[in-house]
């Protein structure tokens, strides 16, 4: 009940990280945000590691390397998937595959078993996850392959993220993510820099690859709300590594982790003053619905 009730928090706390990183991305470009929000998440780790502490093992460190190898591509993806769109169908696809990656590694590959009102929760959660995502609108306009398949990829390697963090030790501590961490951060400052290199090499100023000309808001608020937003993320992180560590189920922490639109809403609705629709509501109920019956399992 512990680690399912851990990693309903920690969906929260992710959904208001991206709520975060969503809020900076619209003046700094996304990649850029996300490298910052990568460093600046690792000096809370940083800071945290004296506390929690954590062994340094050699199979940790190459867990914690794989896991941000992973990170970076389930960002890459799904950025550019989201860029193609549509967002109403890629975004629920996105987050019902990272559910049901791990959910299927945990109880085919390491035999997870849950009592029945287990599986009833995960196929609630997956329910909830579709609603909550889901973006209603006049028009559904449907994706093509290609925006399918890197949607796919996208969950996939978020999944994979979540099962390589799980393999890591008990004593590990936060070791794995701030390996995570350096080499996601990294990953994506290369690419930031590179992108830099061509446009000053075709004649472009460097700021058009890492601000957005469509707005005008002050850069300043948009790199505090990216440091701000690897902070909350990097809290998130802990907490889902707490969840496995806890003895809880990976398909059961997967798929509550998953529920992370419903923080990303709630904060719209509470700060933006975004509509939820009503798919949506009900939807928010049946993710804390499922969060109930997973944590009782």
């Amino acid at each position: 009940m512990l680690a399912a009730s851990v990693a309903f928090l920690g969906a929260l706390v992710y959904g208001s990280a991206d709520f975060l990183g969503g809020l900076a991305a619209r003046r700094l470009r996304p990649l850029l945000v996300t490298a910052v929000a990568a460093f600046s998440g690792l000096l809370v780790l940083a800071v945290a590691f004296p506390v929690l502490g954590g062994v340094w093992r050699a199979e940790d460190v190459a867990w914690g390397a794989a896991s941000g190898i992973a990170g970076a591509v389930a960002v890459g993806l799904l950025y550019a998937c989201l860029a193609i769109g549509p967002m109403s169908v890629l975004s629920p696809l996105t987050a019902v595959v990272s559910a049901v990656a791990p959910m299927l590694w945990g109880l085919l590959v390491e035999g997870e078993r849950l009592a029945p009102i287990g599986y009833v929760g995960l196929v609630v959660a997956v329910v909830a996850i579709v609603l909550v995502a889901f973006l209603p609108g006049e028009r559904i306009t449907r994706p093509s392959l290609k925006a399918v398949v890197m949607a796919v990829g996208s969950g996939v390697a978020i999944g994979a993220f979540l099962v390589l963090l799980d393999r890591t030790s008990a004593d590990s501590g936060v070791v794995p993510l701030l390996v995570n961490r350096a080499v996601a951060g990294t990953i994506a400052s290369v690419v930031v820099l590179g992108a830099v290199a061509v446009a000053v090499r075709r004649g472009r100023a460097a700021a058009s690859v890492l601000t957005s000309a469509e707005n005008s808001s002050p850069a300043r608020r948009a790199w505090l709300l990216a440091v701000v937003c690897g902070c909350v993320d990097a809290t998130a992180n802990l907490l889902l590594v707490i969840a496995l560590r806890s003895g809880g189920d990976l398909a059961v922490i997967s798929a509550l982790t998953a529920l992370y639109p419903a923080g990303t809403v709630l904060l719209a609705a509470i700060v933006l003053r975004e509509h939820i629709a009503r798919v949506q509501s009900v939807g928010l109920a049946l993710a804390l619905t499922a969060g109930v019956l997973l944590a009782v399992s």
